[in-house]
């Protein structure tokens, strides 16, 4: 029994450091993706709103639900983006009328309630809140002003848990409703250079693993996203260390980053198959985020032994904080 037990978890051991090294996810998405639901069954005719829905992962994600035939809600700030956003769901297979518009400032609370009334009275339900409004930073930790940090948490954390506690009630009393958060791989593990942003996805972590738990048995799914390096604008409108400042630097082609379409791909094949948390990310953050998930402290030797640039540099394919002050 003992030597079948042992041989078992070498064998699982080969399995992840197989996968951390060639795949683009982790070991339990990847097996979804091949056997598990199918995303277009699994979303035609579901109602999903996606936030942040302008650009990057949450315009792919419209796209995406579109070519499953499901009807989508796109919220963001710029409504002219959200029209872009919406010709290209159309180009995609999705019929005008399945497609709702709905711009929002996801840091006036206030809203989240009269948007939320709007995507019912377009749609008659909700099925599916993927939170994808967020905004990352690049900074030194010691000079970060306490207003990013206020300012940043608002947008990454309390509009997040603010819309979710808006819609929740409707899913309860459905006794059905899946909701997603766009977290990412920092949420698992320190980041250089992005301390407010590490922070507030640690935080998102909290809230929404206490959700799930609370809610058991209640009809109720969250899955937590953790994408690497991804292909999107975030590095022109990441927060920096001042207040209203953006980092305002731009990805290159031949950046080591997952595109926005596979990222959402996967993210859609983690929530329609109910997954709990999900790492979309290639190596070498892959192969770190097991190792910072089931040895932590090797992890954190690892990190003093290569460290903070090679991770800047990993995350960005360059040290991209230390070239903008080479710059300035």
């Amino acid at each position: 029994m003992i030597l079948l037990i042992g041989a078992a978890l070498v064998f699982a051991v080969i399995c992840v450091i197989i996968v951390s090294v060639f795949f683009d996810a982790d070991l339990t998405t990847l097996l979804y993706e091949k056997y598990g639901r199918n995303v277009g069954e699994e979303l035609r005719g579901k109602v999903v709103w996606i936030t942040g829905a302008s650009a990057g992962i949450g315009a792919a994600l419209a796209i995406e639900c579109a070519k499953s035939d499901a009807k989508i809600v796109i919220s963001a700030r710029r409504e002219n983006l959200l029209e872009k956003t919406k010709e290209k769901c159309i180009e995609a297979g999705a019929k005008s009328e399945n497609i709702c518009v709905l711009p929002m400032d996801m840091c006036d609370f206030s809203s989240h309630q009269k948007c939320f009334k709007a995507v019912l009275d377009h749609f008659g339900k909700l099925d599916i809140l993927i939170n994808n409004a967020g905004r990352s930073q690049r900074g030194r930790w010691e000079h970060i002003n306490i207003d990013v940090d206020i300012e940043l948490f608002n947008l990454n954390v309390f509009s997040v848990i603010n819309l979710t506690r808006t819609v929740l009630p409707h899913m309860l009393e459905n006794k059905s409703g899946s909701i997603a958060v766009m977290s990412s791989t920092a949420g698992k593990a320190g980041v250089p250079f992005s301390g407010t942003y590490t922070g507030s996805k640690h935080a998102i972590h909290g809230y929404f693993e206490s959700l799930r738990t609370e809610k058991i048995g209640r009809g109720i799914e969250v899955s937590l996203l953790c994408p690497g390096p991804t292909f999107s604008d975030l590095l022109q409108v990441a927060a920096t260390e001042n207040p209203g400042e953006k980092f305002g630097e731009t990805m290159r082609s031949s950046d080591k980053r997952m595109t926005a379409e596979r990222c959402a791909q996967l993210s859609l094949v983690a929530i329609v198959n109910k997954i709990p948390e999900s790492w979309i990310c290639f190596r070498p953050v892959l192969s770190f985020m097991y190792a910072v998930q089931y040895l932590p402290n090797l992890s954190i030797t690892i990190m003093r032994m290569l460290g903070a640039g090679y991770f800047a540099k990993v995350r960005d394919s360059r040290n991209a904080i230390e070239e903008k002050d080479k710059k300035e």
